[in-house]
């Protein structure tokens, strides 16, 4: 299952999609997911979840029973490099850049040090009004706190693992002799 099967996959999606006359949020509404999730299931980067595949199935009738049997197969998650040169896609990889050592600092200061997951982690993509009256764009990252450990070898579950590295597992080792013993 390559690249020329997702491609195709993809492009039988977005024909039901479009033929269905709905946004990706006017379905992911109807589907009780996320605009961006939903997006996200049309371009075969995300999992379709058997108790999600009714209600996507209703909200866009195009999509055939094969069709969703694909989608729920595990994704291969990958992209095509040429999109970091889509002006949108650049613009936010530009942003989250410019941003980065700030936001960074934020949320170690907020949360201590550690990451947002970006597995266990809900995107959506809303339209709102600035101040003079112009459209803007809204996206919202929710992602889980995942804090770094301390990797402390007794809490090293891993067999053979903890302080000992020289791969004796647990075994104790001889003390070495000094020379002037030999």
């Amino acid at each position: 299952m390559g690249e020329p099967y997702k491609e195709e996959l993809v492009q039988q999606l977005l024909t039901a999609k479009a033929a269905s006359g709905k946004t990706f949020t006017q379905i992911a509404a109807e589907a009780g997911l996320t605009n961006a999730y939903t997006a996200q299931l049309f371009f075969n980067q995300a999992q379709l979840k058997p108790e999600s595949a009714e209600r996507l199935q209703q909200a866009v009738p195009g999509l055939s029973n094969e069709l969703v049997a694909a989608m729920s197969l595990t994704p291969i998650r990958s992209f095509n490099p040429d999109l970091l040169q889509e002006p949108l896609v650049y613009r936010l990889y530009e942003a989250v850049t410019h941003y980065g050592e700030a936001l960074k600092a934020i949320t170690n200061e907020e949360f201590g040090d550690g990451i947002m997951s970006a597995i266990d982690f809900y995107c959506t993509v809303g339209k709102i009004k600035g101040a003079g009256g112009e459209d803007r764009v809204l996206l919202t990252f929710n992602g889980k706190f995942l804090p770094h450990v301390e990797q402390l070898a007794e809490k090293n579950t891993a067999p053979g693992a903890g302080a000992d590295t020289q791969g004796n597992h647990g075994k104790k080792r001889r003390k070495a002799r000094p020379k002037s013993e030999e």
